[in-house]
Parts: C-alpha cells; sequence; structure tokens
C-alpha cells in the first residue's frame, strides 16, 4: 500500500480538498509533507471553501480564502464556548465574520438552478418547503442558523444592545450612549440579520416571565417621538448629522431603532398567530433566512407555476431593487390617546438623554396588500451610493383586515435609494385622493433584492411634532403586479400563500418564543380546512380574516 505522503502532489491536492476545514488546522501539524502541501496553498483554500459554502457572487469572486476558512473556523469554536462570559469579548469578531459570510452568500446556490427548485439544503437548519417560499437557499445561511441556534450564542451576541442591557438592570447609567456605542450597534445588527425577534430579556434562561418580557422596552424606543427628529428625517438613522446635506442620502442606519422596530412587529404578529403563514414565517420565523442581496425567489407554488409569466417592463429591466409586483405589508400603531399621553404627559418626563418608561398598551395592527411599479429610473446624485441608480415607483395599497378604516386603503408613491453607507433606503407616501398623508422611512434588511423585506418608521407627511408614527415593515411576496389593471390589487397573487399555509400548518413546528393569542386551538388550529373555490371564501386565522373575492377590485 502507497503512503499518503508518497503520493504525487496532484493526487494528494485532491485527496486534502475534501477535508473539513477544521481539519485544515491540525493536518499540516502531521508532517513535513503535509505542512507544504497546506501552507500558502489558495487553490486548495479556494476548493475547499467552494465544496462547503456558497460560491460568491459576481465581483466577490476573489476572497482571501485561506483567511475565509481560518475565521469560519474560528467562529465555530468560539460559538462552542460553554458560557455566555467565554463569548462576550468576541462580538466585533464574530460581527465581521457573519457579515462577511452573508455578504458573500450566493444568489443562486445548491440546488437552487434557476431559482424555480427548492434550493437543497439541510431541513435541519434551513426553511422547510412550506417556508422557504420567498427566499433561496444558501449553505452560509445555513451554517450560521446552525450556530445561533444555541442560546447562549443568541445571549452573548444578539441580544447585548441598549434596550437588552436596560431589560436586564446592567446599566449603571441609564442614559443614552451619544453616539450608541459599537457594540451595542453590532448586537443589534445581528439580531436583524439573524431575522427572529428575541422577545425575552435572557434567550438562554428557561424562565420566561412577564417582567422579562423585551416588547414594553421595545415600544419605549419606537413610539418615544425624540426618536423622531429632523436630523434622522424621522427614519431608523442616527442623530448624528450624517444627514444634514439634506438630500439625506448621507444617513447612516441606527440598528438599534431597526432591531426594536422588529421586535414591536415581531411580537404583534405572533400574538395575533401570524407565524402560521410561511408568508409570514419566512421574514419573521425563520433564522438567517433572506438576508443577502438577491435573496427573494418568487413564488413557485401550483397556483403560480399554472400562470403564464408576466413580461417584464423595460423600466423593470433597469430596476436594480427589483421594486415591480405585489407586497405585503404590516403596520402597528397605538390609540393616539394612548401615545399622546405617553410623549406629553405633564408628570415625569424624563431628561433628553433617558429613555422613557417601558410601555404595555394595547397595539392595533393592520396588514396591507401592496402593488407597486416602476415611474422612473434616474441616476444617483452626488449624494447617493454611485453603485445603483434611483428609482422612482407608485402604486395601490389595500388593507386585508380593515377595510372600513380611512386610512387602510390609498395609492402609493416613493423612491428607492443606495445611501453613501452602502445601504438601501425606501421612501414612501400614503396619497388620499391625491394629497399625500402618510410618508415611512425604512431601510431594506440584506440589500437588494433580499428576501427578508424592509423594516422602518411611519409618520405624518409634513412631520408633525405631535405624532402620531409607529414601526411598519413591508416583503415581496409575488412578482405580478404591474399587468393591465395598475389601479387595482390582486388577491389572487396573495391567497396561495393562505392555502399553503393551511395544507402545511401541522408541519410547521413554530419558534421558541411563540405566544399563542387566547382561545388558540393549538400550534397545529383545530384541524379545519378551506376549500379554496369559486366565490367568496373566508379563513379565520386568529382573530385575522382574510377575504378572497377570487376577482380583482
Amino acid at each position: 500500500m502507497v503512503l499518503l505522503t508518497k503520493l504525487p502532489p496532484e493526487i494528494l491536492h485532491n485527496v486534502l480538498i475534501h477535508v473539513d476545514p477544521p481539519d485544515l488546522a491540525w493536518i499540516p501539524r502531521v508532517c513535513r509533507t503535509f505542512y507544504h502541501a497546506i501552507s500558502r496553498n489558495v487553490p486548495l483554500f479556494k476548493q475547499v471553501y467552494l465544496q462547503n459554502f456558497d460560491t460568491p457572487p459576481a465581483g466577490n469572486e476573489e476572497l482571501d480564502w485561506e483567511r475565509a476558512i481560518k475565521d469560519l473556523v474560528r467562529l465555530q469554536v468560539v460559538c462552542r464556548r460553554a458560557s455566555v462570559d467565554d463569548k462576550n469579548n468576541e462580538l466585533p469578531f464574530v460581527y465581521d465574520t457573519v457579515t462577511s459570510l452573508l455578504n458573500n452568500a450566493a444568489a443562486v446556490t445548491h440546488g437552487d438552478g434557476d431559482g424555480d427548485g427548492d434550493g437543497g439544503g439541510d431541513p435541519a437548519t434551513s426553511s422547510s418547503s412550506s417556508t422557504a417560499i420567498h427566499t433561496r437557499s444558501s449553505r452560509n445561511a445555513e451554517l450560521l442558523a446552525t450556530v445561533f441556534a444555541d442560546p447562549t450564542n443568541q445571549a452573548a451576541f444578539l441580544c447585548r444592545s441598549f434596550i437588552y442591557q436596560r431589560a436586564r438592570g446592567e446599566l449603571k447609567y441609564r442614559s443614552f450612549s451619544s453616539p450608541p456605542r459599537p457594540e451595542h450597534q453590532q448586537s443589534a445588527h445581528l439580531h436583524c440579520l439573524y431575522g427572529v425577534p428575541r422577545l425575552y430579556a435572557q434567550p438562554a434562561s428557561q424562565h420566561r416571565t412577564r417582567a422579562s418580557k423585551m416588547s414594553p422596552f421595545a415600544c419605549s424606543k419606537v413610539y418615544d417621538l425624540r426618536q423622531y427628529t429632523q436630523r434622522t428625517r424621522w427614519g431608523p438613522f442616527m442623530d448624528d448629522g450624517s444627514g444634514d446635506d439634506g438630500s439625506g442620502s448621507g444617513l447612516r442606519v441606527d440598528w438599534e431603532k431597526v432591531e426594536a422596530i422588529m421586535i414591536v412587529l415581531g411580537a404583534n404578529l405572533r400574538q395575533l398567530g401570524l407565524n402560521k403563514f410561511p408568508i409570514c414565517r419566512n421574514a419573521w420565523d425563520v433564522p438567517f433566512s433572506g438576508v443577502w442581496p438577491h435573496s427573494y425567489r418568487p413564488l413557485s407554488s401550483a397556483s403560480a407555476l399554472s400562470r403564464a409569466p408576466e413580461k417584464p417592463l423595460a423600466l423593470d429591466l433597469e430596476d436594480p431593487y427589483g421594486v415591480a409586483g405585489t407586497w405585503l405589508r404590516v403596520v402597528c400603531f397605538l390609540d393616539y390617546t394612548d401615545f399622546f399621553a405617553y410623549n406629553f404627559s405633564a408628570e415625569n418626563q424624563p431628561p433628553p438623554n433617558v429613555p422613557r418608561p417601558a410601555i404595555d398598551a394595547g397595539e392595533a395592527t393592520r396588514l396591507i396588500l401592496m402593488k407597486l411599479w416602476v415611474t422612473q429610473v434616474e441616476a444617483p446624485g452626488p449624494d447617493d451610493g454611485q453603485d445603483r441608480p434611483v428609482v422612482h415607483f407608485k402604486g395601490v395599497s389595500r388593507s386585508l383586515d380593515d377595510s372600513w378604516d380611512e386610512n387602510a386603503n390609498s395609492d402609493v408613491r416613493g423612491s428607492v435609494r443606495t445611501t453613501r453607507e452602502g445601504e438601501v433606503r425606501w421612501t414612501t407616501f400614503s396619497v388620499f385622493a391625491g394629497q399625500e398623508r402618510w410618508r415611512s422611512e425604512s431601510v431594506q434588511i440584506g440589500g437588494a433584492k433580499s428576501g427578508k423585506g424592509v423594516l422602518g418608521n411611519w409618520f405624518d407627511k409634513d412631520f408633525d411634532p405631535r405624532g402620531p408614527a409607529g414601526p411598519t415593515a413591508f416583503w415581496k411576496v409575488s412578482d405580478r403586479g404591474h399587468k393591465n389593471d395598475k389601479d387595482r390589487v390582486a388577491l389572487d397573487d396573495f391567497m396561495p400563500t393562505i392555502e399553503t399555509a393551511l395544507h402545511n400548518d401541522e408541519d410547521d413546528d413554530g419558534d421558541g418564543d411563540y405566544e399563542p393569542p387566547a382561545g388558540d386551538a393549538g400550534e397545529n388550529g383545530d384541524g379545519n380546512e378551506s376549500e379554496l373555490g369559486d366565490g367568496l371564501v373566508e379563513t379565520e386565522i386568529s382573530e385575522i380574516i382574510f377575504t378572497n373575492w377570487t376577482e380583482e377590485f
């Protein structure tokens, strides 16, 4: 038998490309032959990387392959440490490694083919067929989902922002840091990329009490009007003057604000039981789902495939953000009496640098279907990021659950642009009878054409200092939307996702933080499924009624 060390270098190389990445650390220590076969062998590290992780997208092909492998191995070693205290000091390294791994996630990965496949992947770590409707599969994301399934990793890296430390009583001084501390921003950003709101202050603890709930502390940030200033453009941006050029394109994202928005919206969606719907589960309950550029995938259900694909319009082909299509939007708000009392009560007004008390008032939630189309694509201005153009759009929105609300149905217009920081910024206006009324400023998690979608703030279009204001999010559910009747919304773009939810609900395990609404029959419901046929169909899911008239309105 020929010894491995006696093989020709080419054959030895082909053997080594199949070893696990951690083994590349100790194999060179076995003997001089292995050392020289591995040391500074860039092609070897590249092939090992591509064997185990995504092929980087165009423009990112020339990584430092050896450094990338070593960082990924170190990430797994750090995250296997036993206690939170042993991991705390590694936050900057973990942040850099996770963001790099997601930036290098592929737009089309193993098993994805032309974008219509199921993406492959390990079902234990990636979304199942019932949930992976609108995002592509990624081996990079699967690795991160596995690593961060450990509650101690969540506590050490995802729950280190100001509001979590405040909720746990860890702060010596309760005042805001100005500017925000880097570790707070890094942790909040990682939490947003993780994508599943951690609704309790101690993720590693099995004792979850009302006092440890995070939503009241997140609400104290989201509904505090002092957070909405001209310097932040009333959006989830830094109040550091970075947008003082007037265009707002110099704005830097405040990830702690985005994190608070995600917690508030996620808590309300779960309380309503909307995590049962794949259309919401994928955006809110699947770790690291669609948080990299070009991770959105069109709906590939039988209903969608039975329809002839729409031919893209000329402007759509120039749009790098994927605006045209159907989007699902969620908006939350306090009763204005509660909102006004919280912000303007004469008693116990805190100093400007001290957060308001946690608030646990009832919120209303609206689900809105938006149909958008591109109206103009123009070159970026001098204050925009120069990598992508500015895209303007128009559309219509219709409420799915409260159509009698005077604010439920409106026209929509807005723009999408890239900031100088490289983030994708969305500005939308709700238009009633030709007059703008509400505005929102948001940031897209994961970059252009991400499956995760957009998180931000809504407010009065004139920046009324008395409010109201609150959180909003929207994510794409279909590429359909621009054909023929632009002034009407097609519910049949949305209903296939409900059909899928009803048929696959029993296969979904749900997230550990899920809180069933009062009177819920349990995780799998009562077992009654509606047949989606002709005529009027009503499906009642945890206090939300979706109505399909089988025709456009």
